[in-house]
């Protein structure tokens, strides 16, 4: 338990003995001192293992071995060192605009074991944002994706000292281009005519500058160490214990900090990494089979919706039976959760309770085993069958979908962090899988959690806000020390801005942050994520974001599911009509997305869905809401990269439209 007397190194847990065991990895990684070192290492360990697969890399696919992958690296610092690239003088910071892709990493590593340090974003990020980071970073070397990404930045490049550019394809500048151009072939061909120079470096040392994702102002070099990005490396296996040779699909953005600091830990295991994407996921996971996927909400979402999708195709007697399995299973899973103390709202049962939720579980288990058999052995087949957990983060899991993924029987591992932490902090074990929770530190992780206003430390379950230590939190934010004070304190308290409350075996379970709070006029402090997630369990729901600072009550913006509403429309014995762009999509115009027959049903829905939540407060209810048909999404500037929605671009969006909701 936490107390308020005892001193911070007791609010985190001592090293379990299973994490013990788990980090015990297959390669000793403990004299590293900077992070290119342990391809050199991973190269004798894992050697003709396939390391990095791009089946969708054109005009061919890729495919390299840790032998080759390592040659690649070796070969790509080289060539930028004979171009100038020196950690004492010349060139010493270079930014990495591209995407996923094997050169994606070979330039990363590569850049690295030239004695660089690299900033890192993606290129489709807005030119404005991409010119500040070039900047910010005083970056003087630029590799870039393609000659279309050079092209989009070249009018910013004469206002900065960009001295040499490296495209990843094969492709050449204009001949009257002034800056100088190297395509890939170019400069591993001027890499194998040189011999790298070894480059001494500590912990310590820089490694990269991470730039915050903008949801709010300027985004902020994060800076991170060699040794915060090792020590993700050497204590990640507490949490997944991966064998060489097992297949990861990588669909995530590279350069964000939780999918790459994860390629970094399960390529350091010898795992081979498949490259896929949105349009092709759904065929990959059949066709590569792959054991883990570090993934984000949305992504889990899209496999839960496609998987209902096929449930409501069914004839209503084979929907009829599937319901009934589900419900069975849902109760057969909160049994075993109580049976197990992982049951999130009862987290410390009695005798009694165990016992009880025990006997029930056994008496379910038939049933289940049965759905497994009939139902749920098919939705695993649509994973590749051979998941042994996926690992989420980026934001919250929604209730409906750990549950959903719990019943079938493929694990999901919430983990919790930030980019400033490098990013993990938290996450739930195999062993010990609190659902709802983000789980236990990782080995050396310190959190407090704090008042909001006072910073007065909390006694032991209440909510406020979480603070967090340990080898993982960043440097600072570069060039810019009054954010970095304004972050971590003193004593190196890092401020991650979420609010939460760590349970009595030590797991952290998360309620919002502390900026997304809601308050309403009747002083009333609103976390608007959990409510938006119960919304979410309902099929006419696609995406929800709620409002009302400082209003009388919440309001929300839905974006329907216009797929389940025509389904229950033609229930209704009526037909649709959706007008998007002033098109209409129907035959009819019998009723539309402002019918009251449409209102009423959503209200149904949003009362049914948020009074069912745990927890419920009267202040939790929806007042007025709004159906939007444009989603949020990555295009229109409404969701992040690593898709959570961008709230302050929503309300600024639809600012009038807010005004007239609660007029």
């Amino acid at each position: 338990m936490i107390s308020k007397t005892k001193s911070t190194k007791n609010l985190f847990p001592k090293l379990s003995e299973k994490d013990s065991l788990n980090l015990k990895s297959v390669v000793d990684y403990s004299s590293v001192e900077c992070l290119p070192e342990i391809w050199s290492i991973a190269a004798s360990q894992f050697g003709d293992i396939t390391a990095l697969h791009n089946p969708h890399a054109k005009p061919k696919q890729e495919i390299f071995t840790y032998r080759e992958l390592f040659n690649k690296i070796q070969q790509f610092a080289a060539g930028l060192q004979a171009l100038g690239v020196k950690p004492e003088a010349g060139i010493s910071r270079i930014s990495l605009i591209a995407d996923n892709s094997p050169r994606w990493f070979i330039a990363d590593q590569g850049i690295m074991t030239a004695g660089a340090v690299n900033a890192v974003r993606s290129s489709q990020a807005d030119v404005d944002e991409l010119a500040y980071i070039l900047a910010n970073s005083d970056s003087r070397l630029l590799v870039v994706q393609d000659l279309a990404t050079f092209e989009k930045l070249r009018p910013r490049l004469d206002d900065l000292p960009i001295q040499l550019v490296v495209l990843l394809t094969e492709e050449s500048a204009p001949s009257e281009e002034v800056i100088k151009v190297f395509n890939f072939g170019q400069l591993m061909e001027i890499g194998a005519k040189h011999n790298l120079e070894p480059v001494k470096r500590s912990r310590d040392s820089l490694a990269t500058l991470l730039y915050t994702s903008g949801t709010s102002g300027r985004p902020k070099g994060v800076m991170l160490s060699h040794e915060n990005l090792l020590h993700q490396i050497r204590n990640l296996r507490s949490i997944v214990q991966p064998e060489p040779g097992d297949v990861v699909l990588s669909i995530l953005p590279t350069w964000h900090v939780l999918e790459r600091t994860g390629e970094y830990f399960l390529l350091s295991q010898g795992c081979t990494q498949v490259y896929t994407n949105l349009r092709s996921i759904k065929n990959d996971l059949k066709k590569y089979k792959p054991h883990y996927m570090i993934a984000v909400p949305r992504i889990l979402e899209s496999v839960y919706e496609g998987v209902q999708k096929q449930f409501r195709e069914q004839p209503p007697s084979k929907q009829n039976l599937v319901n009934r399995f589900l419900a069975i299973s849902s109760k057969y899973i909160q049994a075993r959760r109580i049976a197990q103390s992982l049951d999130l709202e009862n987290v410390n049962p009695s005798t009694g309770e165990r016992i009880a939720a025990s006997v029930q579980e056994k008496a379910l288990s038939p049933l289940h085993a049965l759905a497994g058999k009939i139902v749920y052995s098919k939705v695993r087949e649509a994973t590749g069958g051979r998941i042994k957990q996926f690992i989420c983060g980026g934001g919250a899991l929604a209730k409906h979908i750990d549950d959903f993924y719990e019943i079938i029987g493929i694990e999901i591992l919430v983990g919790y962090g930030l980019t400033e932490t490098s990013p993990v902090t938290h996450a739930r074990r195999h062993w010990s899988n609190l659902r709802g929770s983000s789980g236990l530190g990782i080995p050396g992780t310190e959190v407090k959690i704090v008042d909001l206003e006072t910073r007065k430390e909390l006694a032991p379950t209440e909510k406020g806000l979480v603070l967090l230590k340990g080898p993982q939190i960043m440097q600072g934010y570069y060039k810019n020390p009054e954010a970095t004070e304004k972050a971590i304190d003193s004593e190196g308290w890092f401020d991650s801005g979420d609010l939460g409350w760590v349970t009595p075996r030590q797991d952290i379970v998360l309620t919002g942050r502390a900026k997304d709070t809601i308050v309403l006029t009747n002083g009333e402090n609103i976390e608007p994520l959990p409510i938006e997630d119960a919304c979410l369990r309902s099929p006419y729901i696609d995406q929800i974001m709620l409002v009302g600072q400082d209003k009388k009550s919440l309001g929300a913006f839905i974006v329907p599911n216009v797929e389940a509403l025509e389904k229950w429309a033609e229930g209704q014995n009526v037909e649709l009509c959706v007008k998007e762009d002033n098109v209409t999509s129907s035959t009819s115009q019998k009723i539309n997305l402002e019918s009251k027959m449409i209102q009423d049903l959503f209200r149904q829905e949003l009362t049914r869905e948020v009074r069912n939540r745990p927890g419920y407060r009267l202040d939790d209810r929806i007042g007025p809401f709004l159906l939007i048909l444009e989603p949020f999404s990555m295009e229109n500037g409404m969701m992040t990269r690593t898709l959570k929605i961008r709230r302050h671009v929503v309300m600024e969006r639809y600012h009038d439209m807010i005004e007239r909701m609660f007029a």
